[in-house]
């Protein structure tokens, strides 16, 4: 199965308004997808639909050709999809190092992770998210004292170490500085391949520097698909949403 995600004729309707309206797109494995749109678009709706927040209308979504369209948000999350808000979920009165090891263990029940013993296979997998997010100066410090940029990187790391297939990340450089920008950038750019990532994000100079297909979306609808030079080029993307700037 080629596709790590399909979604068909996806549509969820609240009392008449169609936030995502009969959506489809496919999404190859290993692919880093951007999505964008206009405030409004549809864009979170379609992670919320994805990730099991909210419940669709009609249609379907595919993980690895496997229907996941009516389960729950937790057996979605443990069947491999793993969704970063922009406001970080994270463990703050623990530190950053038994935050990975919570995630690693896959025992939800943070009171039983801290008695638990993870194994050689999890703790090499921790060290190689240590590494991504270079971590390694604050695992000893509260995670709730990190620096904004750190937080986020941390949850990415999270959702790594729990092994979370296809990635879904939700505008992830917001209140980021330049530089954390940058570095957020170079880390999603290294996980490509490995996971598949879905990035809804607003930040045009951002999305150039790590896009290899993009989704446009409007007014709950698929309104254009394809890398950046077909979307800046597309009439209709242009009257929508990117105006003559294209994207910077």
């Amino acid at each position: 199965m080629s596709y790590a995600l399909t979604v068909d004729g996806l549509t969820v309707d609240f009392n008449g308004f169609k936030a995502v309206d009969n959506f489809t797109t496919t999404i190859d494995t290993g692919e880093l997808r951007v999505i964008l749109g206009p405030n409004g678009a549809g864009k979170t709706t379609l992670m919320d639909l994805i990730s099991g927040k909210t419940t669709s209308t009609s249609g379907e979504v595919k993980l690895f050709g496997r229907e996941i369209t009516r389960l729950n948000e937790h057996q979605i999350a443990r069947a491999g999809i793993g969704r970063k808000f922009q406001i970080p979920s994270i463990f703050r009165d623990l530190s950053v190092m038994q935050n990975l090891e919570v995630s690693a263990s896959g025992e939800p029940s943070v009171f039983k992770n801290l008695k638990y013993s993870i194994t050689q296979e999890e703790k090499q997998k921790i060290e190689e998210v240590i590494e991504l997010t270079d971590l390694s100066d604050v695992l000893k410090s509260s995670a709730g004292d990190l620096s904004h940029g750190q937080m986020q990187w941390l949850e990415l790391g999270m959702l790594i170490t729990q092994d979370a297939k296809v990635i879904l990340l939700d505008e992830p450089t917001a209140g980021m500085t330049k530089q954390e920008t940058m570095k957020t950038a170079d880390i999603i750019k290294k996980l490509k391949g490995k996971h598949t990532i879905l990035v809804v994000e607003h930040d045009m100079a951002f999305v150039r520097d790590i896009a290899e297909r993009i989704t446009v979306m409007h007014l709950g609808k698929l309104l254009a698909e394809g890398d950046i030079d077909t979307i800046e080029k597309d009439e209709a993307v242009r009257e929508a949403y990117l105006g003559s700037g294209g994207i910077h």
